[in-house]
C-alpha cells in the first residue's frame, strides 16, 4: 500500500491530537497533581471582603500601626502603644503558599503590648501574615508578606 502526502499528514494531525489529549486527560484526573484553592471557602471569603477592605482602611487611619519583627525567639506582633492591650482581640493568620499543611492561626490574648508566635512554628522561607483584630468594636486588619 502506497501513503500519499495527504494521508501522512492527516495520519501526523490525528497523532498529534491523541498525544495532546492523553496529556490533557492524564493531567486533570491524576492524583499526584494538586488543583486546590487557596482557601475551601473561597467563595465565603470573597463575599466578605468589603469588610475586609474596611478594616484594612481603619487600620491604615491609625497614628501608629501594627508593626512585625522578628527575633530569636519568633516573630513579635507589636500593637499599637496608645491603645489598652487588654480590650483587643482577635486572631493571627500565617499563610504559607508552598504547603497550606504548616498554615495556622493564633488566638490574640494579650498580656503585654505585643504577641510573640513561637520560632518552631515558624520554618525558613516566605510567610503571609494577616492580623485582624478589634478594639472598641471597632474592626482593623493588617496583612503582610515576609521571609522567616
Amino acid at each position: 500500500m502506497k501513503l500519499n502526502w495527504g494521508t501522512g499528514i492527516v495520519i501526523a494531525i490525528i497523532g498529534f491530537i491523541s498525544f495532546i489529549m492523553y496529556f490533557v486527560i492524564s493531567m486533570s484526573t491524576g492524583k499526584s497533581y494538586n488543583h486546590d484553592l487557596v482557601s475551601d471557602k473561597y467563595y465565603q471569603k470573597e463575599l466578605e471582603y468589603q469588610e475586609t477592605i474596611t478594616a484594612t482602611k481603619n487600620a491604615k487611619a491609625l497614628k501608629e500601626n501594627i508593626s512585625i519583627e522578628q527575633s530569636i525567639g519568633g516573630l513579635i506582633v507589636n500593637f499599637p502603644k496608645d491603645f489598652d492591650y487588654t480590650k483587643i482581640s482577635g486572631k493571627v493568620f500565617l499563610y504559607r503558599p508552598s504547603n497550606k499543611q504548616l498554615d495556622f492561626e493564633i488566638p490574640i490574648s494579650l498580656s503585654k503590648t505585643y504577641l510573640l508566635v513561637p520560632e518552631k512554628r515558624l520554618l525558613g522561607g516566605r510567610w503571609n501574615i494577616s492580623v485582624s483584630w478589634n478594639y472598641n468594636n471597632t474592626a482593623y486588619f493588617y496583612q503582610k508578606e515576609l521571609i522567616y
